[in-house]
């Protein structure tokens, strides 16, 4: 694949990233309009290097570290949820999509009894919702370091009425939700 390929791919795949970003984001506004969660969009750790146009705001940065998953929230029941988005146009999606830095957030916050998971688009069709020990272990469950739309049915979550429905079908615990 040339240069000029790679570079659409990449444009493409980012703007699909960013449109299903946009459809969670969609979709945490309703759950909070439902009063069923709260859930906010992590922001990414950037440094600024340099002022660019000081009358718009503008600047040059960069990240400064690698991110964290990219939402984080609580639901009705006090139960906290981390979650991040993941996108791909190909058939599969690969273990190594997930950072180190994710993944040592998901252990962390897992530890302390937090939901975590993933939520997975295969081409902007197919939507899955995976928890992170899942994820995390494919290689033991599946025998190979990816998921395909065969491995991901089992998670497989609706988008209706223009809602990624990415938290039906959770259990809440029981207890005073006051």
């Amino acid at each position: 694949m040339d240069t000029y390929s790679r570079a659409l791919v990449g444009s493409r795949s980012r703007v699909s990233g960013e449109y299903f970003e946009g459809m969670i984001s969609a979709a945490c506004q309703f759950y909070e309009e439902k009063g069923i969660s709260v859930i906010e969009k992590t922001p990414e750790p950037m440094r600024v290097l340099k002022p660019y146009d000081r009358k718009r705001g503008q600047f040059i940065c960069c990240f400064a570290k690698q991110a964290q998953p990219d939402f984080k929230g609580i639901l009705m029941d006090a139960t906290m949820v981390l979650f991040d988005a993941k996108h791909t146009d190909k058939e599969k999606i690969m273990r190594d999509v997930v950072t180190e830095e994710q993944e040592s957030c998901f252990e962390r916050y897992m530890k302390l009894g937090a939901m975590c998971f993933l939520v997975v688009s295969i081409g902007l069709d197919d939507f899955y919702r995976v928890p992170w020990v899942v994820f995390r272990d494919m290689k033991k469950i599946y025998g190979h370091k990816y998921m395909n739309r065969e491995d991901l049915e089992a998670y497989k979550i609706k988008y209706s009425n223009g809602v990624l429905r990415f938290l039906d079908g959770i259990e809440l615990r029981e207890g005073d939700r006051s």
